[in-house]
């Protein structure tokens, strides 16, 4: 029973963080900028970015609008729409 209550546990964190919420890192695609040139213009670690862009970590609303005026483009550019 144990090991059943561990793997649900590891699907559904598996599932959650297959959301994706953020385009961060399609943006930054189109835009030909690295992990490592974001995080130099927003005063983060490469390794922040990182899990920003690979969708495990969301960024704050300030972070996020730090990272759309360093990627000059709209807030809502950054994000995935709900509708």
């Amino acid at each position: 029973y144990g090991l059943i209550c561990i793997f649900a546990r590891k699907l559904k964190l598996f599932k959650r963080s297959e959301q994706k919420l953020n385009r961060i890192k399609v943006v930054m695609a189109e835009k030909d900028k690295t992990g490592l040139w974001l995080s130099e213009q927003i005063g983060k670690s490469n390794t922040t970015v990182s899990k920003y862009l690979n969708q495990r970590v969301q960024p704050d609303l300030k972070t996020l609008n730090e990272i759309a005026n360093a990627l000059d483009v709209d807030v809502k550019d950054l994000l995935v729409s709900n509708r």
